[in-house]
């Protein structure tokens, strides 16, 4: 780890620096060198790099380049084989081996210190992230998460010693003074703090008596629910103890026993896991003592009334927030009443999001299956500046955020078989993606399937065969929280896949951004009055009459790809609605056809209240636009699901706009563009239509034969169908 350097009170530190080793001014801190260091420097400022840490610096910076600029492998290529979790990654058994280290320091005072793993790949424009740990106060809470967050974000963490006494207002004055100093430093970049139960409090104090100041705040199940716990009865119970009567808290100690279960069983299959389950549990019973000496007796005491006086400080100045929040909410918190506190404070607070955690516990960041980068890569909450930027700010997705997502979606995949179909520069038509230029600016225009379904094969077939990320351009709705919320609006966390894997909101500045970025981005211009068309309407372009798109594009000498989808859309048929006794709501994990559409919809007076109250409510696109097009209502049709067709995908030859970059100025000249580009759409459907006639593994049946009978044939993109 890394080293903070201090001012006049150590946990005050101001600057990170390059000294691996620990000075020996906290008695048993030599002995933490390996995890940590602490400077305990008192005479003012740290002074960065020394001249070994410039020439480090400068190598680490040349180390950096010199991998941007080597042409890697696409490790994206095969997802089964991504690991499923980075292979830098530490785990809970970690966590205790770091804590019996830890401590064995002093009684004082609280301090920060950063982690290694997170000081060597920092880059210097990253935010400065601050953990503020919770009733186990060790600071290495993230410990799981800490090579994933050194990669975006500057990382300290404070460490309350076991035996340290510091009053809650005193820490939370620490915690400012280093908020405003890495301000005052920074003026011009966000400052996060991440909080714990306790540390969540100190969290909402800080932002609360900084309101000026650009603070993002992300809580995990927040002790302002204290007076609400079951926690509070055990104050006057240890006070009236006797000194020698051995007693511990059941739920600190029960509470890893459960995570390390249930991660163990998360694994994998029943011999693996009663293996690694036995061997894990006989680890964790050498970690018992670990956990009594994290919060003896005297010290559970303390916390608990840290954990009073942090509450009651928290609740007093939530009107004064002003932060960027984000709370991450357990289902299963054993110690608090989180899912109710979450829903309080959202209301309570004017910038506030959750995320829920249904099957987790109190120690959300301690559980395997919770990935903080990824929770905040979700919510959109990561950026350098004072504003999120698609374009600066967006982190790709890792290959095991892109596994998990193929793993969700690989049953979709093999239902639908996608067949794709690309066109080279000399108009020749081949298999695959091979006519799909490498390097962008690329615009990809085509036509929306019912719902949008036809997303998803789409990007992660380009993402695996080319290494390409695709950034979608979608509509506002999946990006702004609705206050109120009230079905069938969706709830904005589910939407958070499309955000980890680029998607932004329709808008002339984020399109500029995309291009200018170089980037592969989607447009679909039909936009919802498509993905959500009527019956009888498959196939049927609802395009503006306005070319809104060819001059930017044209600007940045895009290449820009028309390209035709066909599956079973127009298989959709009327079914007798007494047949269906659900309400359907949205859902990507099926294939649909439609049985009330809108014009049916709006003949039912409560539905026709429904859908105007949820258009009301949905940020407005096209207010110029007439005809069809201008029918943007939001609503969800009834469907069922049926069974499942053949996908097939047809990319157009690429545009070259940067030929014609003078004559595309002209309005007339964009608008001929602009009705090729509609027409090569419309042409690339129609041969779609024809060719996938003469396929003979159409049928979903003659497919799964077809790889019964081929067991190598395992990809459900590369089974054969038509000739070209």
């Amino acid at each position: 780890m890394a080293a903070i350097s201090a001012s006049t009170y150590p946990a005050a530190g101001v600057s990170p620096f390059s000294q691996r080793r620990a000075t020996s001014s906290y008695g048993g801190i030599r002995n933490l060198s390996r995890i940590l260091a602490v400077s305990t420097e008192r005479g003012g400022r740290g002074t960065g790099f020394g001249e070994n840490g410039k020439h480090e610096k400068q190598k680490l910076n040349q180390k950096v380049v010199k991998e941007e600029s080597e042409v890697k492998p696409n490790i994206y290529a095969n997802p089964e084989k991504i690991p499923e979790f980075e292979e830098d990654k530490k785990w809970l058994k970690d966590y205790f081996e770091e804590c019996k280290e830890l401590i064995r320091s002093d009684g004082g005072p609280p301090r920060w210190f950063s982690p290694l793993e997170c000081s060597s790949s920092t880059s210097p424009d990253c935010p400065l992230l601050l953990f503020l740990p919770g009733i186990d106060g060790t600071g290495l809470g993230l410990i799981m998460h800490h090579h994933k967050l050194g990669k975006m974000f500057n990382v300290w963490c404070l460490h309350i010693p076991v035996q340290d006494r510091t009053p809650f207002n005193e820490l939370v004055k620490i915690v400012e003074r280093t908020v405003r100093s890495e301000n005052y430093r920074s003026p011009n970049r966000p400052i996060y703090l991440v909080g714990e139960s306790i540390g969540a409090c100190l969290a909402i104090s800080v932002a609360a008596r900084n309101p000026d100041m650009d603070l993002v705040l992300v809580l995990s199940n927040p002790a302002t629910s204290f007076s609400q716990s079951q926690l509070q009865p055990l104050i006057p119970l240890l006070e009236m103890m006797p000194d020698q009567f051995p007693i511990n808290l059941p739920y600190i100690l029960s509470n890893p026993l459960r995570v390390l279960m249930d991660n163990v069983v998360k694994r994998g299959p029943l011999p693996q896991i009663i293996g690694e389950l036995s061997q894990d549990l006989a680890t964790m019973s050498s970690y018992l003592p670990v956990l009594a000496d994290i919060v003896p007796r005297q010290t559970l005491l303390w916390k608990l009334n840290l954990l009073k006086s942090g509450s009651a400080c928290g609740n007093s100045c939530l009107h004064a927030v002003k932060a960027q929040l984000l709370i991450l909410c357990s289902g299963r918190d054993q110690l608090l009443p989180s899912q109710e506190e979450s829903q309080r404070l959202q209301k309570a607070l004017p910038d506030c999001e959750i995320r829920m955690f249904e099957e987790s516990g109190h120690f959300l960041f301690l559980e395997d299956n919770v990935d903080l980068v990824t929770i905040i890569k979700g919510a959109s909450f990561y950026r350098r500046g004072k504003h999120f930027d698609c374009a600066s700010d967006f982190m790709p997705p890792t290959p095991s955020e892109f596994k998990k997502l193929h793993d969700s979606i690989s049953w979709v995949l093999t239902a639908t078989s996608p067949v794709m179909l690309s066109t080279l520069e000399d108009g020749k038509v081949v298999r695959g993606l091979a006519g799909i230029p490498s390097e962008g600016p690329v615009l990809f225009v085509g036509y929306h399937m019912l719902m949008g379904f036809e997303v998803i094969p789409l990007v992660a077939q380009i993402m695996m065969e080319r290494n390409i990320l695709v950034r979608g351009i979608a509509h506002p709705a999946m990006f702004v929280r609705v206050k109120d919320r009230r079905p069938p609006e969706p709830e904005l966390s589910d939407f958070d896949v499309i955000r980890v894997m680029g998607a932004v909101p329709v808008s002339a500045a984020n399109f500029y951004k995309l291009m200018s970025s170089k980037s592969h981005a989607l447009l679909y211009p039909g936009g919802v009055r498509e993905a959500l068309h009527r019956k009888g309407e498959e196939y049927k372009l609802f395009w503006p009459d306005k070319s809104e798109f060819v001059r930017m594009a044209a600007r940045f000498g895009a290449k820009i790809i028309p390209f035709g989808v066909v599956g079973e859309d127009d298989f959709a048929e009327m079914i007798d609605i007494e047949r269906s006794s659900s309400y359907f709501i949205w859902d990507v994990s099926l294939i649909f056809q439609i049985i009330l559409d809108y014009n049916d919809l709006m003949k039912i007076p409560w539905r026709r209240e429904e859908i105007e109250r949820v258009t009301s409510r949905t940020a407005k696109l096209r207010t110029d636009a007439s005809g069809e097009i201008a029918n943007q209502q939001m609503h969800i049709p009834w469907v069922l699901p049926k069974f499942p067709g053949r996908f097939y995908y047809y990319f157009g030859k690429p545009i070259l706009t940067e030929e014609m970059k003078v004559e595309l100025r002209e309005k007339k000249k964009c608008d001929e563009m602009y009705l090729h580009i509609k027409s090569e759409v419309e042409g690339c459907i129609d041969f779609l239509k024809n060719k996938r006639e003469k396929d003979p593994y159409r049928n979903l049946l003659s497919r799964v034969l077809y790889q019964a009978s081929h067991p190598g044939s395992t990809s459900p993109f590369h089974l054969p169908s038509f000739d070209l």
